[in-house]
């Protein structure tokens, strides 16, 4: 969060909330206003919400740099082939289109 408080002029998220007593008022800090009654603390679940993005995002990028640096086998045999008749995929070995039932060259 120290980031995004920087981007938004070091708003901090933590202490928002929306008073739903009487007593309550907007000026005061949240472990104070909770003392004098009820409060909806929506400015920490948007902290949570915004530390959950970031942190999936990380995460992301880590996995997708672990996803390229995989290569795969030089020249490996092939295991399917198109249908002449429907250019569905199929097992090499097939004698007969499972898709259309054309029977297949050998």
């Amino acid at each position: 969060m120290p980031v995004v408080g920087k981007l938004t002029g070091g708003l901090d998220f933590s202490n928002l909330y929306l008073p739903l007593s009487d007593k309550v008022t907007t000026g005061l800090a949240l472990a104070d206003a909770r003392k004098l009654g009820a409060v909806l603390a929506w400015g920490n679940f948007v902290t949570i919400v915004i530390n959950f993005l970031i942190i999936a995002f990380c995460i992301f990028l880590v996995v997708k740099a672990l996803n390229s640096m995989k290569k795969p086998a030089p020249n490996a045999p092939a295991t399917t082939k198109d249908c002449p008749a429907c250019t569905m995929t199929i097992p090499i070995k097939a004698t007969r289109c499972p898709h259309c039932t054309t029977q297949l060259a050998a």
